[in-house]
């Protein structure tokens, strides 16, 4: 795919997805969820990409969704045609034409293989703000802002980020965040818990780049594609036993492996560690588990 509403860079390992319509400070359009998705698959289909950072061209991050449709920005029907009707007239839910579009990239960037740090240079609004959600660590500008501004809009908030927000803040920060709608800024996220930390904006992206070397340079990627997994999925857990299950797992089949090997003799010789297993080829045979209806 040919991008024409981000940039797609590898250097070092590190991959770094820059949104690129400053001039309308980076505004979400269909084009760029598609584009996104893309970027996502490509980076997990190339073992020499370990870390991804997502940024913004310009002054903002995302301004959130382009808003040039004026009124039937939101209407889904004026956008993508009738949708589906029951024999008694009311809504067929299951329409694909109802999904809310911009889920479908936040559950992409769930689904990443390779950890994913937000590198928030300056506003970032609805769903500027919604899709670092799905992102594992964020790091903001002294310049970024912030709004959940759904309810000021008319609109309830989106891409998952009702499970993905209280998550990451807890329920009451989040319901005052969207209750609101106002714009907060980056001490305030920092204080909140949406950022792990505010920097100058000169050291914004060197932060983050210097986050994602540490990851690609002494980490198994194996390991850090199951990490990710198990972290964020066992968030919806309802007991530890089903973490216990997938630590198991891991530790079974990655114990014995090159990399474990690997990683023991590197730290007794005290040297870089070489890891050679390949998120592309060298997956454990129980991955993904969450397809199965039960594991034992």
């Amino acid at each position: 795919m040919t991008y024409d509403t981000i940039k797609f860079e590898v250097a070092e390992q590190i991959l770094t997805i820059t949104l690129n319509r400053p001039e309308k400070l980076n505004a979400c359009t269909a084009a760029m969820e598609r584009e996104l998705i893309d970027a996502f698959d490509r980076a997990d289909e190339d073992d020499d990409v370990r870390a991804i950072i997502v940024t913004g061209e310009g002054r903002a991050f995302c301004a959130g969704a382009d808003l040039s449709r004026g009124v039937d920005t939101f209407d889904i029907e004026a956008r993508r045609g009738a949708v589906k009707r029951l024999p008694d007239g009311r809504v067929d839910y299951s329409d694909p034409n109802v999904s809310d579009s911009g889920g479908h990239l936040t559950l992409r960037i769930f689904k990443s293989l390779k950890p994913v740090i937000a590198a928030v240079n300056g506003p970032a609004v609805g769903m500027g703000v919604t899709m670092q959600l799905a992102m594992d660590i964020r790091i903001a500008s002294e310049s970024a802002r912030f709004g959940f501004v759904f309810s000021q809009r008319g609109i309830v908030p989106e891409e998952a980020s009702s499970w993905f927000l209280p998550r990451i803040v807890g329920v009451e920060q989040a319901l005052e965040w969207c209750y609101t709608g106002r714009i907060f800024s980056a001490q305030e996220a920092l204080a909140g818990r949406l950022v792990s930390k505010v920097v100058p904006p000169d050291q914004m992206l060197p932060t983050a780049r210097a986050l994602a070397r540490e990851i690609a340079e002494k980490t198994a990627p194996v390991s850090i594609a199951l990490i990710r997994q198990m972290m964020w999925r066992m968030l919806g857990a309802d007991d530890p036993i089903e973490a216990h299950k997938i630590d198991s797992r891991g530790m079974y089949t990655r114990g014995s492996s090159v990399d474990a090997k690997e990683g023991v003799m590197a730290f007794l010789e005290k040297r870089a560690p070489m890891f050679k297993d390949k998120v592309s080829a060298d997956m454990p045979d129980y991955f993904p588990w969450w397809t199965e209806r039960e594991y034992k």
